[in-house]
C-alpha cells in the first residue's frame, strides 16, 4: 500500500452501493428477453426495441448528467437518481401492459444514466490521483461480481418453475434498496461553488475525447448483443452447458484482469493496455460465431469452448474498461470530471443500444444469431484498426496527465 490512501470507508461504502446496484440490473437482465416473449408475445425485433429503450434513454440523459455534477453538488444527485432507479422495479411487478412496461424501461434508463455517471464522478473524487487507474479497477470489480453472480441467479430462478418473474423484480428490489443505504453513507469532499461558464458543446460533451469515443462506441455494439442476447444463442444451437455460466466465467476473466489493468494505466500504459485487449476480444467474436458450426461439428467441445470464450470476453473487456475510463479523465481539466465520465460512458451506451436493437433483427432477418456476432467481430476489427491509427495517437498528444 502506497502513502497516498485509497482504503477509506467512503470507498468502500460506494463499493458495496456499486455492487448492488449492479446486482439488481444484472439480475433481470438475461431474463428479460424470455419474459417479453412468455409474457407479452413479442418476436425477436420487438424484444430487442423494448429493451434498447432502456439505453436510448440512458443515453440521452448522459451528457446533461455530466453537466449537472460538474455544476451541483454531486452526492445529492446520485442519491435521487439511486432511489428512482430501484423504484422501478415495483413498477416492473405491477406492469401488466407492454406499453407501460416500455414506459417503465425509459424512466429506468434515465435513471441508470444519472446514477451511474454520478457515483463514477464521485469515485473519481475520493480517489487520490496516483491511484486512481487501480481504483476504477476495483470499482469496476464489484460490477464484476455483480454481472457474476446476477444473470446466473436470475436465470436459476428463471428455469425454476416455482419462481414467477414477480419475484426475481422483487429480489431486483430488495438489492437497491440495501444498495441505497450504502449510497447514503458515502461521504464526497466539499466541492466549492463553480461559477457557470457559457453553454458549449464542451460542457455536455467532452469534445477530446471523441476519436476514443467512437472507438469505444463499435466495441460495444458486439459487447450488447453478448450480454443479452447470449442465452438465446445457447437455446438456438442447442447447448446443453447452463447459461448463467457464461455471465460467472466471463466476470471471472473481468475480475482477473482488473487486478492489473488498472495499475498498468496508472504507469502511463494506457494505450497498450487497451490494444491488446482489443486484439482479445476480437478472437472471441469470430470464436462465438463460430459456435453454431462448431456444435454440429462436436458438441462437447463446443460447450467447453463457450465458457471459454466467456472467460476470454472477461479478460478483453476487464483490460480495456479502467484504460478507456482513465484515458477520457486525462484527456479532461479537473473541472469536467462529470462531462468526461458521461462521454466516456455515453459512448459505451450508444453502441449498446445499436447492439441491443439490430441483435435480435439480424437473428431474425439472417436465421441466426451467429451472424449478428459475425457481424460484431468485424466491428471489433474495426474499432482496433481506428485505435490504433487515429485515438490511441490523438490520446497521446492530447493528454493532460
Amino acid at each position: 500500500m502506497s502513502t497516498d490512501k485509497m482504503v477509506t470507508p467512503s470507498f468502500c461504502y460506494i463499493l458495496a452501493a456499486n455492487f448492488l446496484l449492479f446486482f439488481a440490473f444484472y439480475l433481470i437482465l438475461p431474463i428479460l428477453p424470455f419474459y417479453l416473449s412468455e409474457e407479452f408475445a413479442v418476436g425477436k425485433s420487438m424484444i430487442g426495441f423494448v429493451l434498447s429503450c432502456y439505453t436510448i434513454a440512458a443515453l440521452c440523459i448522459r451528457p446533461f448528467a455530466g453537466y449537472l455534477l460538474d455544476t451541483f453538488a454531486r452526492r445529492p444527485l446520485y442519491l435521487v437518481a439511486y432511489f428512482v432507479f430501484i423504484a422501478i422495479f415495483a413498477g416492473y411487478i405491477i406492469a401488466t401492459a407492454l406499453t407501460l412496461f416500455i414506459a417503465l424501461r425509459i424512466v429506468h434508463g434515465f435513471a441508470f444514466g444519472m446514477v451511474s455517471v454520478a457515483g463514477n464522478t464521485i469515485l473519481i473524487d475520493i480517489l487520490p490521483s496516483s491511484r486512481r487507474g487501480e481504483g476504477i479497477g476495483y470499482y469496476g470489480l464489484a460490477n464484476n461480481l455483480a454481472m457474476s453472480f446476477g444473470p446466473m441467479i436470475g436465470l436459476f430462478m428463471h428455469d425454476n418453475d416455482s419462481i414467477s418473474y414477480e419475484t426475481i423484480f422483487l429480489c431486483s428490489l430488495l438489492s437497491g434498496t440495501l444498495g441505497f443505504l450504502m449510497a447514503y453513507m458515502v461521504k464526497t469532499p466539499y466541492k466549492p461553488p463553480v461559477k457557470r461558464e457559457p453553454i458549449s458543446l464542451d460542457r455536455f460533451f467532452l469534445v477530446k475525447g471523441i476519436w476514443a469515443g467512437i472507438s469505444l462506441l463499435l466495441l460495444s455494439i458486439p459487447y450488447g448483443m453478448t450480454t443479452t442476447y447470449v442465452a438465446m444463442y445457447a437455446d438456438e444451437i442447442g447447448l446443453d452447458v447452463n447459461s448463467g455460466l457464461y455471465f460467472t466465467f466471463m466476470a471471472i476473466g473481468l475480475a482477473i484482469s482488473r487486478m492489473f489493468s488498472g495499475r498498468q494505466a496508472d504507469k502511463g500504459r494506457v494505450t497498450l493496455v487497451i490494444s491488446l485487449g482489443m486484439y482479445l476480444a476480437a478472437i472471441t467474436f469470430f470464436l462465438l460465431a463460430g459456435l453454431k458450426l462448431l456444435t454440429q461439428w462436436n458438441h462437447t467441445f463446443a460447450s467447453y469452448l463457450y465458457i471459454g470464450i466467456a472467460l476470454s470476453q472477461g479478460l478483453a473487456f476487464g483490460t480495456m474498461f479502467p484504460a478507456f475510463n482513465t484515458l477520457f479523465v486525462n484527456l479532461a481539466p479537473n473541472n469536467q470530471r462529470g462531462t468526461a465520465t458521461s462521454t466516456y460512458l455515453t459512448s459505451w451506451d450508444v453502441g449498446i443500444g445499436i447492439g441491443l436493437m439490430i441483435g435480435g433483427t439480424i437473428a431474425q432477418r439472417m436465421g441466426g444469431f451467429d451472424y449478428a456476432y459475425l457481424f460484431g467481430a468485424f466491428l471489433t476489427i474495426v474499432s482496433t484498426v481506428f485505435f490504433l491509427v487515429k485515438a490511441g495517437p490523438h490520446f497521446n498528444k492530447n493528454k493532460l496527465r
